[in-house]
């Protein structure tokens, strides 16, 4: 039956529940829990769960478990039981690096080890589609049992499986496009493109019109609402953005991809937590490992399959970031040439571009 959800689908409906604190059950062979994101599980909801047979546990990255030092037997992931007198507070403040230093005294932990663990796997990365912080809060439970609360309280369900196994792009489709005069061409075209799995929409800047059959001059740019829209000087999205409109203007012809992938794919509100840390005195990287995300969670894919939606197979790319030229080689789009956009340095972001340069082989 078409009316039936298909994964993609399920993931999407999961990622919202999850982003609004409503529990989903996940499972994995015999074992089944009840998952939540850490950021918006409530108190209630907190004890509703100590109400129930299992053992409710705190499902960290090992990126914030090093920052936390505790073990993480099962390698990515740190499964820690949350003690009988922690409150939402401590659950809040484990998940939220931003606040270590007004409330620095967590542990001593316990850290489970043994058993599988794609059940929390599965809630983090639920937690990360949400663009909330990457912790989740799980009661282990056995399939049956699981599956009996599901039904009684109408959670939705999902294989952790099918969530850990999704690694492919998902579809885009142009929905709309306008003639939009810009100052840098009148001669501007704005494309829409949605995402099947609903997540953010992407859009594309055309200017002029670009021979499809040649490399087309292209810029891939991540969404920074400071940068772009404010004039923040904390670091060079800005510049980049209206330098690269100029520079396609002035050529005439070339597509700007702006993706709705804010703060390196992690978010705005997480985005705002790591210039916190950043105020603290860690540089963007160390912000994103403590927050317990990688380095970079965005996913250039999306861009390369916009280009391709548009006719593209070459590109002069406008970067100077050498992991956005691979993934579009990767990705079946040639990149002829980099274009090196090396503009923005200020006294406030000259930290930044550095880290940028030595943490993350930016070519600046």
């Amino acid at each position: 039956m078409t009316l039936a959800l298909n994964r993609e689908e399920r993931i999407a409906r999961m990622g919202s529940d999850i982003r609004i604190g409503v529990p989903v059950a996940v499972f994995d062979g015999d074992n089944g829990a009840l998952v939540l994101a850490a950021e918006a599980v409530s108190a209630e909801r907190l004890a509703d769960l100590r109400g129930m047979a299992g053992i409710v546990e705190l499902a960290i990255t090992l990126r914030r478990a090093t920052t936390l030092k505790t073990a993480a037997y099962d390698g990515d992931v740190a499964r820690l039981v949350i003690p009988a007198d922690a409150g939402i507070a401590w659950v809040h403040a484990m998940a939220d690096p931003s606040q270590d230093l007004s409330s620095p005294m967590k542990g001593p932990f316990q850290a489970i080890r043994g058993a599988a663990a794609d059940i929390h796997r599965a809630g983090i990365a639920l937690a990360k589609r949400a663009h909330l912080l990457p912790a989740a809060v799980v009661l282990s439970l056995g399939r049956d049992q699981a599956e009996s609360l599901a039904k009684k309280y109408g959670l939705n369900r999902i294989e952790a499986a099918d969530l850990l196994g999704m690694d492919e792009v998902s579809s885009l489709t142009e929905v709309s496009a306008a003639r939009v005069p810009l100052e840098v061409s009148q001669q501007g075209r704005v494309r829409v493109f949605r995402p099947r799995d609903g997540g953010e929409e992407h859009y594309a800047i055309e200017i002029g019109n670009p021979d499809r059959a040649l490399p087309v001059l292209s810029r891939l740019h991540s969404a920074c609402f400071t940068g772009d829209l404010l004039g923040s000087l904390k670091c060079d999205c800005g510049p980049q953005l209206r330098a690269a409109l100029a520079q396609i203007g002035e050529e005439g012809a070339g597509v700007l991809l702006y993706m709705n992938q804010e703060g390196r794919g992690i978010g705005l509100a997480n985005k705002m937590r790591a210039y916190a840390l950043q105020d603290q005195g860690f540089d963007t990287v160390e912000a994103n490992h403590r927050l317990g995300f990688e380095d970079d969670e965005r996913d250039f894919r999306l861009g390369a399959e916009m280009l391709k939606a548009m006719g593209f197979s070459a590109v002069r790319l406008m970067t100077n970031n050498p992991a956005k030229v691979a993934k579009m080689e990767t990705s079946g789009v040639e990149v002829v040439e980099r274009v090196p956009l090396a503009v923005g340095e200020n006294p406030h972001n000259v930290d930044y571009l550095a880290t940028k340069a030595k943490k993350s082989g930016h070519l600046l």
